[in-house]
C-alpha cells in the first residue's frame, strides 16, 4: 500500500504516519511544499526509531507524483465524497491520498478524480479528523481486506 500526503503541515502528524507506514510495510509519499523541515525534531520524535523500516519518496508537486505513477489506482480521502471508505475494494498496490491538515485535498485535484473520492463517516458538525487518525482508519481497512498478508504475527506475541 502507498500513503500519499499532499503538502502536510504538522510535523507530529507526518511523523506518526511515517511510523504507521513503517509498521504496516506501506510506502510513504510526501508532496511538496511541506510545512516543516524533514530534519524537524518533532517529526523525528513522532516516528521514533522506525525510520529504518520506512520507504519514503518526496515529490515536488502533485503533477510530478502523477507523472511517476500514471497507472496507479488512487483513492482520495475527502469529507466531500458521497461514498464511504469502507465501500471500496482495496488492492495491495493502491494509493491512499490525503490532503493538508488545514485545507484537505485541493479542489482542482478532487474535481479531476471525483469517481475515486471517498470519506470517513462522521457527524456533519465535525469538520474533519486528525490526519494521522484518518490515515490509520483507512490503511487498516485496506489491509484487513487483504487479510493482512504483508504483516506477520511473531511467535513471541502468541505466548
Amino acid at each position: 500500500m502507498h500513503i500519499v500526503l499532499i503538502e502536510p503541515q504538522i510535523p507530529p502528524n507526518t511523523g506518526n504516519i511515517a511510523r504507521l507506514c513503517a509498521a504496516t510495510a506501506s510506502t510513504l509519499h510526501l508532496i511538496r511544499p511541506l510545512g516543516f523541515s524533514t530534519d524537524d525534531k518533532h517529526l523525528k520524535r513522532a516516528g521514533l526509531d522506525y525510520w529504518h523500516l520506512l520507504t519514503i519518496y518526496y515529490h515536488d508537486s502533485f503533477a510530478d507524483f502523477l507523472q511517476k505513477y500514471p497507472q496507479a489506482r488512487m483513492h482520495f480521502l475527502t469529507t466531500k465524497a458521497p461514498h464511504s471508505y469502507s465501500e471500496v475494494q482495496y488492492g495491495p498496490n493502491d494509493f491512499l491520498v490525503f490532503g493538508r491538515e488545514d485545507a484537505g485535498i485541493p479542489e482542482n485535484i478532487l474535481k479531476e478524480h471525483l469517481d475515486d473520492c471517498v470519506r470517513i463517516p462522521m457527524l456533519a458538525a465535525a469538520r474533519s479528523l486528525n490526519l494521522s487518525n484518518a490515515v490509520s482508519i483507512v490503511i487498516y481497512e485496506a489491509l484487513r481486506q487483504q487479510n493482512f498478508q504483508s504483516l506477520k504475527i511473531t511467535s513471541e506475541y502468541l505466548k
